[in-house]
């Protein structure tokens, strides 16, 4: 028997112990979804300026291309979100052929995203700017994406909003909030059967005394007034250091307004690295609230699970695949938790012993049955190492070499 199947074996026979059915395992690791971002392949940047890469993405044909390749080595990325603003330079015409090309590489156009913060325009707020021109402006903007979601049988909206101040004195919160509320409204009242709503929220920057959507409170508040099609977005990048996110995840779910993840990690702001690059265990616990909603009732919606990341210094196809392995693994160590012993701790406030099955779970070498999974999908069981032996950034980067185009920075 070869290594790594002694070492699978070991591994079944170690998760019986704890309860867990190894099969059931892999079979939500088989159905596991993870979006990714079109801006993601594009050139990206700080405040400081954009920093260029030779193969960098441009159109939205290459940036579908591009995450097409990180679908077929990983085998779960198979929607890729898009960006208004910088992937439909001829707005609904861009439409008629996208999702059929998308199709023919094997993904399909998931979240859209519309942008009311680029434009000049959006300096002192989009949806709360004192001026009702602009708030018209970015409404009818956010309206015209719905239109574009309808066309590529999209279904989800999601929103982000730089809204906010610098200094003490130039808004009045309460008003601002009110403009917010009023434009979400009508945004949502024109949303078709079937789409959600999904709301960001960041404490700030570009902002940096209030923003207006800056915590996960807020964006619940705006979406229980809304309806029951509006949800809250969690960024994991946009929280403060040290703030208990897997918390907010168990609160927003039990509350059924969970609309979905930005996936990446953070070490002081949202610097937007790949997942689970900086704090793995806080992505693994982020997964173990997720994994205790699949197996237990709940009211909350499927959950959209997304990425978002600016890859500077990384390559980025690399660095996508990089992320969704991450997620991968935390996912499957979540699914390691001895339940019924961590239930037991619990309720005899054995502290120590429910740390400790979590911890358990988190030390587990589940790489055995990752690559096990992999193979029985037909895929490489390592996807990044197969993705390089591919040739295919090799050849991108000499066709495509260094450009200027759409994205952040760009």
């Amino acid at each position: 028997m070869a290594k790594t199947d002694v070492a699978y074996e070991i591994l079944v026979d170690r998760l019986a112990e704890r309860g867990v059915d190894i099969e059931k395992v892999k079979e939500r690791l088989k159905n596991q979804k993870i979006e990714t971002p079109s801006w993601g392949y594009a050139d990206s940047g700080t405040r400081f300026g954009p920093y260029k890469q030779a193969g960098s993405a441009v159109t939205i044909q290459e940036k579908i291309a591009d995450a097409a390749q990180v679908h077929k080595y990983t085998g779960i990325a198979p929607t890729v979100a898009v960006h208004v603003l910088w992937d439909f330079p001829n707005g609904l015409a861009d439409c008629e052929t996208l999702a059929d090309y998308a199709k023919s590489l094997g993904v399909a156009i998931g979240s859209v995203n519309p942008n009311v913060f680029q434009d000049r325009d959006y300096a002192f707020g989009s949806i709360t700017n004192e001026n009702p021109a602009v708030r018209a402006k970015a409404v009818d903007h956010i309206l015209y994406c719905i239109e574009i979601a309808k066309k590529l049988g999209s279904n989800v909206l999601s929103l982000w909003f730089a809204d906010g101040t610098d200094y003490p004195g130039q808004g009045d919160f309460r008003r601002r909030k009110h403009y917010a509320e009023e434009c979400l409204r009508t945004v949502y009242d024109a949303m078709p059967a079937g789409m959600r709503m999904l709301i960001e929220y960041k404490p700030f920057e570009p902002a940096f005394y209030h923003t207006d959507f800056a915590d996960w409170g807020m964006s619940y508040c705006f979406a229980t007034k809304l309806g029951p099609e509006a949800h809250v977005l969690v960024d994991l990048g946009h929280h403060f250091p040290g703030q208990n996110i897997e918390h907010i995840v168990a609160f927003l779910i039990d509350e059924g307004r969970l609309g979905g993840f930005h996936f990446n990690n953070h070490k002081y702001a949202d610097d937007d690295l790949t997942a689970g690059s900086i704090n793995p265990y806080e992505l693994f616990l982020i997964y173990n609230e997720i994994v205790k909603a699949e197996e237990n009732p709940n009211p909350n919606p499927p959950i959209a699970f997304m990425v978002d990341q600016a890859h500077i210094t990384k390559a980025k196809i690399d660095a996508m695949i990089q992320t969704i392995m991450q997620i991968q693994t935390a996912y499957a160590k979540a699914m390691c938790v001895n339940r019924e012993r961590l239930l037991e701790a619990q309720l005899s406030n054995d502290v120590v012993t429910a740390e400790l099955c979590l911890q358990e779970a988190f030390a587990t070498d589940v790489e055995p049955l990752l690559r096990r999974v992999r193979e029985e999908m037909g895929l490489d069981p390592n996807p990044l190492e197969a993705f390089r032996a591919s040739g295919y950034w090799d050849k991108v980067s000499r066709e495509r070499g260094i450009r200027s185009g759409a994205g952040l920075g760009a």
